[in-house]
């Protein structure tokens, strides 16, 4: 008993080595899910129906697990992003068409990322929001100089994973500090509010906030990130395995990565994205509920409301998360926008070059937005890229279902299963009667429910969108 106790301890020592090394991409994924622009959708959700709509939020992280998964899927298989799989397999018609949405879904996703961050700086250190837009712009240029994953280097992957952490780790604690001073009389309440509640169907604001919160929380640009981020590590084990990366991963690479891969992002997005935007929706619930003009908060109203009704502790900390999310937010968001040029366009440019033009591509309207409208047009532009993010969304991922569920793209052919003789070539034993070939193609499961969670996501954005253009007071 005593041999076999140490043989088990021994085992889950390993297991948990293992998984340590596959930290780091889910927690970049998710950034994606907690940016400044859904601060204002969950704070109107609980200044206006309190604790009711958590369930909304935390379904919103399931449907973000769900698709992110066929993301890791993808990358994995494949060797190659979305944006890749696209240029491979669609006509360069459909391949612009689906650059020009997914480079609007970047732009309007970075807009929320640089005002929460401008609008931080403002708060802290009072700069004006035209200089901290610019502000911005350089610092994470600067940051992403010494991301080179085209390197092949895990070392430089590991270390810039771990600096994003880093701010990740920053706005979990800023908001577990809010929560610690906020007062919760009936803990039971909040409990309450994650089982399904009617009131999102008898009351029609609440189907908007709802809808809003989905929106905002499911963010096309991820897709992209998603499918990329899992690329090295597929990479390094054929790398150290075969002396080279393959066109395809290997059976043993994607054998090594894949579950590891699924419970780093599923462990990340649930203590970290879910537990994030839970909590911007207790503290609102708690603190904003019921109080005159919170329902129509901007990100600077946000922080004035919680330094009057809380305390002025609650919101500096609340700037403070605002920059950190901005900032680790506004560096994924470059990212994305280089994955999707060099994917879909095949840039051949220096990784700073792409970056530098990905970026100002992305910056130029917010700063154009900040200059001539100022603040009030900064709040109503942040409104107007929630509605072009709920349009984006379901072209963008419509691609990705299909290729998971797709079996010539998604099967393997395992070159270590044919018979290996001394002066047998890789080449040599593909073209082996003995090889065999996986499929790793969706279930019926997970095709039903990517099928099925889309539809729900394109139709609730189409209804959110039509209300929104038919004159109703959509808050987003």
């Amino acid at each position: 008993m005593l041999i076999l106790s140490r043989v088990f301890e021994r085992n889950h020592v390993e297991i948990l080595r293992k998984f340590m090394k596959f930290v780091g991409p889910g927690i970049m994924v998710s950034v994606a899910y907690m940016d400044p622009g859904n601060y204002s959708t969950s704070v109107s959700g609980g200044a206006q129906f309190k604790y009711k709509l958590l369930f909304i939020t935390f379904i919103s992280n399931i449907f973000a697990i769900v698709l992110q998964c066929l993301c890791i899927k993808l990358g994995t298989i494949t060797g190659l992003d979305l944006a890749e799989n696209c240029r491979r397999h669609f006509s360069k018609r459909v391949n612009y068409i689906l650059y020009g949405f997914a480079e609007v879904a970047i732009i309007a996703t970075d807009l929320a990322e640089v005002i929460g961050a401008a609008v931080a700086l403002n708060i802290l250190f009072n700069i004006p929001l035209l200089w901290g837009v610019l502000l911005t712009v350089f610092d994470v240029l600067l940051i992403l100089l010494f991301y080179r994953p085209d390197e092949h280097s895990m070392k430089r992957v590991r270390a810039f994973e771990t600096f994003v952490g880093i701010l990740v780790g920053a706005t979990v604690i800023c908001f577990a500090i809010e929560l610690f001073k906020i007062s919760v009389p009936s803990k039971l309440e909040v409990f309450k509010g994650f089982i399904p509640n009617p009131i999102i169907f008898k009351e029609q604001q609440a189907m908007y906030i709802s809808l809003g919160i989905l929106g905002a929380t499911v963010m096309p640009h991820s897709l992209f990130l998603g499918s990329s981020l899992v690329k090295p590590r597929v990479f390094d084990y054929d790398l150290k395995k075969y002396g080279k990366i393959k066109e395809q991963p290997s059976v043993g690479a994607i054998e090594y990565t894949l579950r590891y891969s699924y419970a780093e992002l599923i462990v990340s997005l649930f203590f970290i994205a879910t537990f994030v935007n839970a909590a911007i929706l207790i503290v609102a619930g708690a603190t904003l509920y019921g109080q005159p003009d919170a329902e129509d908060a901007d990100l600077l109203s946000i922080y004035e409301l919680l330094s009057h009704y809380v305390s002025p502790a609650a919101g500096l900390v609340f700037a403070l998360a605002m920059l950190f999310s901005g900032q680790s937010a506004g560096v994924i968001c470059t990212m994305a926008g280089q994955i999707v040029s060099e994917g879909f366009l095949e840039w051949s440019l220096e990784p700073w070059v792409t970056r530098l033009l990905t970026r100002l591509i992305a910056i130029v309207p917010c700063f154009l937005v900040t200059a001539f409208l100022g603040e009030k047009g900064v709040s109503s532009i942040l409104n107007l890229s929630q509605v072009v993010l709920s349009l984006i969304l379901p072209i963008v991922s419509a691609p990705l279902i299909y290729f998971t569920m797709n079996h010539k793209i998604m099967t393997v052919v395992d070159v270590d299963s044919a018979p290996a003789s001394a002066d047998s070539t890789e080449e040599s034993r593909l073209l082996s009667k003995g090889v065999k070939s996986i499929d790793y193609t969706n279930g019926r499961l997970l095709s039903i429910s990517s099928f099925v969670i889309w539809l729900t996501i394109g139709s609730l954005n189409c209804y959110l969108v039509f209300s929104y253009l038919m004159g109703a007071d959509v808050h987003f």
